[in-house]
């Protein structure tokens, strides 16, 4: 320990002799210890190390050269050096018999200081000597063990993280391989270390190159060079896995024994996100575009074939929520393959089928995206086409809807029962043209049989579908939309609606039954404040804007007690989770449900306000 002194022990049996050898030896850093006897002087080992030891050779009982044999059987005192003090003549047999018990040297009396200090001067640099040795191995030990500590963390920290960590050489051999890199690559570090990287396998040959003039690039400067590149490595079990590696070249005094340290972060599923993020935007890009060019033809062909606006508004409208619904079907389902009973089960909720009046049968089947959109077409035609002109225009009738797969492929068959009867049209509307054109798909076909007792449509699909385990939804209870009478007559409406457009054409349907609209907000910001301020009896709340929540406007319309509804292109699980029971009308908006569903807000109470 640095604070270590060195002793000398002083054994005596007179008083007067051991004060001349303190007094002569005494100095800075020395510490003396006095013993008159033999025994006194064991104790005092037994206790203290000490540098050296001055024994008088005449002591009473055990004498110097006896003490000294004494020592030298103990582990503790067997190495002390020991100088004899002595008054006799010293003859060969005394001088062998010291020297035999283990001393170093003889002191004759009367002492002389010059020598007496010149001998002990030897022991007092050989004990300095010592501490010094003492506290440099204290040093080195305590430096030892804070650097195992460290390594230790090190080595934790490289096992544990998600990167994983590899040392090579200046000939690119592995000398040290992560636990974090095992898991990524599977090979073990016994597979791995004492390896040239050439011979593992592991990453491709110009990869290889590519480190290896990362190492000769090193020219030893005070700032280790760091690089960094994208590879392609393979695992144990032969995969690829994308990387990203970040390189520090490090290189000793004097320019030798440089080496290459690798933290690697796999990068394969972020690869793939970014893949899957790419085609899907393309996806979407080419889905939005068909779905607009969808919506032009049947917004021209329905003009084509209306005779008035009205005629055409109701037309245009029902195709145009046939199509939203589909989507909404093929949303939930992550735009997969969809049931195609939960297709029939929408066109139910809708008013388009009489579910009381539709007799289904056939295997539980999920059809593709393409087939769902031209399939929500088509029974929209069909039951529109049924409520017009067939089974469903009297009382009794029946549509009899039953399918069975063919191959990949679907063989659906619409038959209609105890409606008027029916006849060959002489001319063919736009309905009728779209069910013909594109309810078969691509490759599909569609015929017809005008029977008269009732129509019978046959589409077949010839690929895009698949047998579907899930059990059959059934239809939701929903009311029937109706026309509003006086419920919305004079009231007092604001409207929360961030899409221009959108907003001008609720304000003309709130306007056309009656209501007026006592404001427009389009940002967050104003409909707090209109919310909070204006005096209405209902709002209309878009479910987003701007991409900014509306839970602060929910709460602060159940607050004041006004009833509203969401109006949003979203489904209700995207909505504020706080205000579930809140009624929803899809965007595009049909105008009829729209009046609905405003008509039930009024006359139910209002919803409180979540705690």
């Amino acid at each position: 320990m640095p604070d270590r002194v060195i002793r000398f022990l002083l054994v005596d049996d007179i008083e007067e002799n051991l004060v001349a050898l303190e007094a002569l030896l005494r100095r800075d850093g020395l510490e003396l210890h006095k013993a008159r006897s033999a025994g006194e002087a064991l104790e005092l080992m037994l206790v203290h190390d000490y540098a050296l030891a001055l024994l008088d050779v005449q002591m009473p009982e055990i004498d110097g050269y006896e003490l000294a044999e004494l020592m030298r059987g103990a582990e503790r005192t067997r190495r002390l050096p020991i100088i004899f003090v002595t008054a006799a003549d010293m003859d060969e047999t005394r001088r062998f018999r010291g020297y035999e018990a283990g001393a170093v040297d003889f002191i004759f009396k009367p002492i002389d200081p010059a020598i007496l200090k010149s001998k002990c001067e030897v022991f007092f640099q050989l004990g300095q000597q010592a501490r010094e040795l003492a506290r440099q191995r204290d040093e080195m030990r305590t430096i030892a063990l804070h650097r195992d500590q460290a390594l230790a963390r090190l080595k934790a920290h490289a096992d544990n993280s998600p990167l994983g960590v590899v040392e090579l050489d200046c000939g690119l051999q592995v000398r040290s391989w992560s636990q974090g890199a095992a898991r990524i690559f599977g090979f073990q570090p016994r597979e791995m270390l004492g390896k040239p990287l050439v011979q593992t396998g592991w990453l491709p040959p110009e990869a290889v190159a590519e480190l290896k003039g990362w190492i000769d690039a090193d020219i030893g400067s005070d700032a280790p060079p760091r690089y960094t590149t994208e590879v392609t490595a393979r695992s144990s079990d032969g995969r690829e896995i994308a990387c990203v590696l970040y390189g520090s070249s490090l290189c000793e005094p004097g320019g030798q024994h440089r080496s290459l340290t690798l933290q690697i972060l796999d990068v394969t599923e972020k690869r793939r996100a970014e893949e899957m993020r790419s085609l899907l935007i393309g996806e979407l890009n080419h889905r939005i575009k068909n779905t607009l060019a969808n919506v032009q033809a049947i917004a021209r062909q329905t003009l084509r074939q209306s005779a008035t606006l009205a005629d055409f508004n109701t037309s245009f409208s029902g195709r145009l929520q046939a199509l939203a619904r589909a989507h909404s079907i093929l949303s939930d389902a992550t735009w997969s393959s969809a049931p195609l009973n939960d297709l029939i089960n929408d066109q139910i909720k809708a008013g388009t089928l009489d579910g009381d009046r539709l007799r289904r049968s056939g295997p539980q089947v999920q059809i593709s995206p393409e087939n769902m959109l031209r399939l929500a077409l088509t029974l929209h035609e069909l039951g529109t086409n049924a409520q017009k002109y067939g089974a469903l225009s009297v009382p009794g009738g029946e549509i009899h809807l039953s399918w069975q797969t063919e191959g990949e492929g679907l063989v659906l068959t619409w038959r209609e029962l105890g409606g008027p009867p029916v006849r060959a049209p002489a001319r063919s509307g736009f309905g009728l043209t779209l069910i013909d054109t594109s309810a078969g798909g691509e490759d599909g076909t569609v015929t017809v049989d005008w029977r008269p007792e009732g129509v019978v449509w046959t589409i077949r699909l010839l690929r895009g579908v698949e047998a579907d385990r899930s059990t059959i939804k059934a239809p939701s209870s929903v009311l029937a939309p109706t026309l509003v009478g006086e419920a919305l007559l004079g009231r007092r409406v604001l409207l929360i609606e961030d899409e221009p457009l959108v907003a001008l054409d609720l304000s003309y349907e709130l306007e056309d039954v009656g209501a007026e609209v006592v404001a427009v907000a389009r940002t967050l910001r104003d409909a707090l404040v209109a919310a909070e301020q204006q005096s209405i009896d209902l709002a209309l709340l878009d479910g987003n804007l701007g991409g900014e929540k509306v839970d602060g406007v929910a709460a602060i319309l159940t607050r004041r007690g006004i009833p509203f509804c969401f109006v949003s292109g979203y489904g209700p699980e995207h909505l504020p989770a706080e205000f579930q029971t809140v009624p929803v009308v899809q965007k595009p908006v049909d105008p009829q449900k729209l009046r609905h569903v405003l008509q039930q807000i009024i006359n139910r109470p209002p919803v409180a306000e979540p705690a």
